[in-house]
C-alpha cells in the first residue's frame, strides 16, 4: 500500500509483511486470526473476545508502527 498497490486478498496482504517490513510469519498469523475473528463478528455476530488475541494483537500492531515509521518515503 507504501507504494500504491491494492490487494484483493487480505491473507497476501498479511503474508506481504514478512517480505516488505521483515514481519515474521508468527506475527503476520496473529494478525490474520483477528481479522478472521473481526469478520465472524461483523458479518456473522459471533462475538468471542479472547484476551490472549487482543494482547497479541496490540504487541504485534506496535511492532508493525515501529517498522513501518522506519520506511523511507517513495520516490516520486
Amino acid at each position: 500500500m507504501w507504494h500504491g498497490f491494492r490487494s484483493d486478498s487480505r491473507y497476501l496482504v498479511f503474508q506481504c509483511l514478512q517480505h516488505t517490513v521483515g514481519l515474521g510469519p508468527t506475527e503476520w498469523r496473529i494478525l490474520d486470526k483477528a481479522h478472521r475473528a473481526r469478520n465472524l463478528a461483523e458479518y456473522e455476530g459471533h462475538l468471542d473476545v479472547d484476551r490472549a488475541l487482543v494482547q497479541s494483537t496490540i504487541r504485534v500492531a506496535e511492532e508493525l508502527l515501529a517498522r513501518l515509521n522506519e520506511l523511507e518515503p517513495p520516490q516520486d
